[in-house]
């Protein structure tokens, strides 16, 4: 990684998150770096397809290699994915389970920590709209990372995004310690835990008792 320097000459990078839009078919990742100002960097970004044709084992495997390569070449701080919904469409939930599956599973082998976001809030931290289309997710994702197009395909936008969420929602732009240890990427993790106990002490004892509840079923 460079660093990103400041105008007091630390680094502003306070995280590097791998996202993932976990699927089956089409699996996409995005790693980024995202700054204590708000900003954004995108650093790779890839979408890992496999083939209806092909076994179902060699299908997961490939989506598991993928991951792999990613965590082991970018060393994540963490991992965010979008979380899964049970729908109507039961086959493509189920692969998106198998996907979203083995990527944690390479994560939680290299130490690195997971977390989850739904889409509603991954389209509200985006774009401040949790119904928001699309179109209005990859506009907002071009201007946060400053892309020179518009991220295609969706797999892409969508992986992109659930990094963007995971760093708003972890407190990144928050003001916390700068300390000399969470100058680098690799050691932001205490500040940000910081910033979510302090995020968490501010809500009230009903706001509180929702996201106690929210996670109970994750």
């Amino acid at each position: 990684m460079v660093p990103v320097s400041g105008s007091a000459g630390g680094s502003l990078v306070a995280q590097r998150i791998l996202g993932v839009d976990p699927g089956l078919t089409r699996c996409g990742f995005a790693v980024v770096e995202m700054n204590r100002n708000r900003t954004g960097e995108s650093v790779h970004v890839e979408v890992k397809g496999t083939s209806s044709d092909q076994d179902l084992a060699v299908r997961i495997l490939a989506i598991q290699r993928a991951a792999a390569k990613l965590l082991d070449s970018y060393a994540p701080d963490v991992l965010a994915v979008e979380r899964v919904f049970a729908s109507a469409n039961a086959p493509t939930v189920v692969g998106t389970a198998q996907a979203s599956g083995v990527v944690i599973a390479a994560a939680a082998a290299r130490g690195i920590p997971v977390a989850w976001h739904t889409p509603s809030e991954i389209k509200a931290a985006v774009t401040d709209d949790g119904g928001a289309d699309k179109d209005a997710v990859a506009r907002m994702v071009q201007r946060i990372l400053k892309l020179p197009g518009l991220p295609k395909p969706v797999d892409a936008t969508d992986a992109y995004a659930v990094a963007i969420c995971h760093a708003w929602r972890s407190g990144i732009g928050a003001r916390f310690d700068m300390s000399a240890g969470t100058r680098t990427h690799q050691g932001a993790r205490t500040s940000l835990q910081k910033a979510a106990e302090k995020q968490k002490a501010a809500l009230t004892p009903a706001q509180r008792a929702w996201r106690e509840a929210e996670r109970g079923v994750r």
